[in-house]
């Protein structure tokens, strides 16, 4: 990788990040790695959770790393955007590296969570619940790397970048969504 930064160094620092919760562990590795590397794990993330829908054939799979990555630098470009024009001054590399740290990794357990509750008859029925946890969780981390990477005030101001990048991307990847269909 480019930045000189591993694998297992990232795996490493998802679970610092993951285990602290906080704006400083977001800090702490921040700086870590660049764009590059952030999409490298974010399409190895893509890929394994793509491995669990091979039932739609290599098409679903390839077509899940790709919507996966251009999902992942549509919204952390837009938080990029949004932030620095509220004051922010964190970088590209650092938003979408801290962003990568807790999104691969909750992407990955969450699937994995889900293939083991479909599996079962009376799991299926929780699949809503982890799909409510996994937004939560999601939510609950890119406020605190919004917060670290762009440099931004708690609050509001962290809040409304978030809450315009989601819908944003909402738009760009139904538009986008529709164009390929």
């Amino acid at each position: 990788m480019a930045a000189g930064i591993s694998i297992t160094d990232m795996i490493a620092q998802s679970r610092d990040i993951l285990a602290s919760r906080s704006v400083a562990a977001f800090e702490r590795h921040e700086k870590s790695g660049t764009l590059r590397d952030a999409v490298a794990y974010v399409a190895l993330a893509g890929a394994i959770t793509g491995l669990f829908g091979l039932s739609e054939g290599i098409g679903g799979f390839i077509g899940n790393i790709v919507f996966t990555i251009l999902g992942f630098l549509i919204f952390t470009y837009i938080v990029h955007w949004l932030g620095s024009r509220r004051g922010g001054t964190g970088t590209l590399d650092e938003v979408a590296y801290s962003f990568a740290l807790f999104w691969a990794p909750l992407s990955v357990l969450i699937s994995v969570i889900t293939l083991i509750l479909v599996l079962t008859l009376v799991g299926v029925l929780l699949i809503p619940l982890v799909a409510i946890a996994g937004i939560a969780l999601n939510v609950y981390f890119a406020y605190l790397a919004t917060q670290a990477s762009m440099n931004l005030s708690p609050g509001g101001q962290t809040w409304g970048v978030l809450l315009l990048a989601a819908l944003a991307s909402f738009v760009l990847n139904a538009a986008i969504g529709a164009l390929l269909l």
